[in-house]
């Protein structure tokens, strides 16, 4: 995939890049923005932006896939890949927009890097570039033909039917076509983005799974307020303002970890608002009759902060061989001594061939894995949903 010659030059020279690749990342985004501004009021997350978040996953992406490639010239890392154009699709992301992130990105890694970038390294890390580039936007092709749209042409208006206040700092916002026109289908574990107008006049999107069944007119979306700005300014904003009536402007829906068919035992675990793409696929497995095992996880701070509790006790119940374990911090009194605190997987029984699913805080998550590996769980039969840029894959 990746020719001989370049090859050997990425080979030598990924050392250097790699230890400037978050310097490169950090001078590509301002050479960007300063260029294109609108890119980052109506497309990038601000909050991400300024946390430093997408960067350190623009970084991690460009590394793994470079050494990726050097370890294994003829192969791709389609798993990887197919996350990014997944979140890509959902923002409407077009193959011109990749030529403008070449552009910024190469003036950043001869800025950072100066003279060592030579015809011969320029080549070839370019060639790297388009490899990435090209698979992204073959793949995005793909998904929004699936879609029935035309590329980056993802979004609808839609209309709020209702509103429940799950939690305090948490809503349930369903929703349905202002056009009358039938929902699109969707896989449980999918999310939507949500494009809404700030009052700075930014059009800034955020991703939420969807937490309802896959039939049905309605679709929901269930919303855990964010504090602080500009980290949470559209939740917030979604709290303080969406109301029934109201218009939503939603995109198709995407995502990469839904439920495989078959009947291989399963495990959902979740910690705080990583409940919601759980929620959908119990829905999907009581509506289809799922008699293998599941077992169901979910972590958070106390029963009164734990979204849909009620709905994620209810819907494990229908399932004939399935069972929940609620961990909380702080639970309520007579909660089980066992299942307080952080998730504890070792009395658990895992049983041979379980695939798992896995939604919440990074943190939680690695733990949780770790644990999973250790009873036995393939890692491929692992796969895991992060809100936000993927830093499990920058941190790898």
């Amino acid at each position: 995939m990746l020719s001989e010659k370049s090859t050997a030059t990425v080979r030598a020279t990924l050392p250097a890049v790699g230890a400037a690749i978050g310097t490169i990342t950090e001078r590509f985004y301002d050479r960007l923005f300063a260029a294109h501004p609108e890119l980052l009021r109506d497309l990038f997350n601000r909050g991400n932006q300024a946390a430093g978040l997408q960067k350190q996953a623009l970084a991690g992406s460009i590394a793994a896939f470079a050494t990726y490639l050097v370890a294994r010239p003829d192969d791709r890392p389609d798993v990887m890949l197919g996350r990014i154009a997944h979140k890509h699709a959902s923002l409407g992301v077009t193959a011109e927009q990749y030529k403008v992130v070449h552009q910024h990105l190469f003036a950043a890694i001869v800025e950072v890097l100066g003279e060592a970038v030579t015809a011969e390294v320029a080549e070839a890390w370019d060639e790297v570039y388009w490899l990435m580039a090209n698979a992204l936007i073959a793949i995005e092709a793909r998904l929004y033909a699936e879609q029935g749209v035309l590329a980056g042409d993802v979004w609808r208006e839609w209309t709020v039917a209702g509103r429940t206040e799950e939690t305090a700092d948490c809503a349930t916002f369903r929703l349905r076509p202002a056009d009358g026109a039938p929902a699109p289908a969707f896989k449980p574990g999918q999310y939507v983005s949500v494009q809404v107008e700030l009052a700075d006049g930014a059009r800034q999107i955020r991703q939420y799974s969807l937490s309802s069944a896959p039939g049905g007119e309605l679709r929901s979306i269930t919303v855990k307020r964010v504090g602080g700005e500009p980290e949470g300014e559209v939740s917030g904003h979604l709290h303080a303002h969406l109301r029934e009536g109201d218009l939503l402007r939603v995109s198709a829906p995407y995502g990469d970890l839904v439920l495989d068919g078959g009947d291989a035992p399963l495990l959902l675990a979740s910690a705080g608002i990583g409940c919601t793409p759980m929620l959908s696929m119990l829905e999907q497995l009581a509506a289809t009759g799922h008699r293998s095992p599941v077992t169901v996880v979910h972590a958070d701070r106390s029963p009164a902060e734990h979204p849909l509790r009620d709905d994620h006790a209810a819907l494990t119940a229908k399932l004939p061989d399935a069972a929940a374990h609620f961990w909380y911090e702080s639970p309520e009194p007579g909660h089980p001594a066992a299942r307080t605190g952080l998730v504890d997987l070792r009395s658990l029984p895992v049983p041979s061939g379980t695939r798992a699913y896995l939604c919440g805080p990074l943190p939680f998550m690695r733990a949780v894995r770790t644990q999973l590996l250790a009873k036995g769980v393939a890692a491929a039969d692992i796969h895991y949903e992060v809100f936000g840029p993927d830093l499990w894959l920058a941190q790898a």
